[in-house]
């Protein structure tokens, strides 16, 4: 396995005349756990696209699992939640799964499938509903139930809680720190500050379209003199007035 499960050097992106990213690098190792965060229009989406090459960047160098993040075969191990998930409204959710399963090269396994459901607190009978009929935090577990389903190494989720209820996003960090156990990789972008603190081995703080902080949610208290991380948080962004 490689000591990295990404890599990124250098990143620029911008649109038009907009810089949306400039001189971003990081990097994830195998099995760690990273929070990105920042307020909107930090560029945290943007990031994820050029990672997962839906953009084209300007400059820099983009590797995942040490293969150039243009190449098919980078993203061989990953499973990725965009940020607006929409389920096809044609679909039952089991014909979804089965898709998914089948898209992902796994085994439709229903006493696996029955876990992961519970996991996300989502009822088996919703399966057999079309998508349609869904709400929008059962149509986000569904989405996080194919990425689970997938058993890749690394997970790229954009918003993962969004439109989960308290219940619903206790039991996923718990599946999802279960999984930390199984040696797998973590990428998310989040505003819940008090998730990352629970998931996450470090953080990324991204804003005026740079990194302006890297590393565990201790260590970000230690550096803005803060007694905690949302205090910490508030220091590291609220000095930086956003670029128009």
């Amino acid at each position: 396995m490689q000591a990295h499960s990404i890599v990124i050097d250098n990143l620029h992106k911008k649109f038009g005349r907009q810089i949306v990213l400039k001189d971003v690098s990081l990097s994830i190792a195998a099995g760690e756990y990273v929070g990105l965060i920042g307020i909107n229009g930090a560029g945290k989406t943007t990031l994820i696209k050029c990672l997962l090459d839906f953009c084209a960047i300007d400059a820099g160098t983009v590797r995942i699992f040490g293969i150039d993040h243009r190449q098919t075969a980078a993203r061989a191990q990953l499973t990725y939640l965009p940020e607006k998930f929409v389920p096809p409204y044609y679909l039952t959710g089991e014909n979804f799964l089965k898709y998914m399963a089948d898209l992902h090269g796994v085994v439709y396994d229903v006493v696996v499938v029955t876990g992961i459901l519970q996991a996300l607190d989502l009822d088996l009978s919703a399966l057999t509903k079309p998508v349609r009929q869904y709400s929008k935090g059962m149509g986000q577990k569904l989405g996080l139930a194919a990425c689970l389903l997938s058993n890749k190494a690394l997970m790229v989720f954009d918003e993962p809680m969004s439109g989960l209820d308290p219940r619903a996003r206790a039991l996923l960090k718990r599946h999802l720190l279960e999984l930390k156990q199984q040696g797998k990789t973590l990428f998310y972008s989040s505003h819940l500050l008090e998730d990352v603190v629970v998931l996450c081995d470090r953080v990324i703080i991204l804003h005026d379209d740079t990194i302006c902080f890297s590393g565990t949610t201790r260590e970000c208290c230690d550096k803005y003199h803060a007694d905690n991380f949302e205090s910490a948080y508030l220091k590291c962004v609220g000095g930086r007035q956003k670029s128009k």
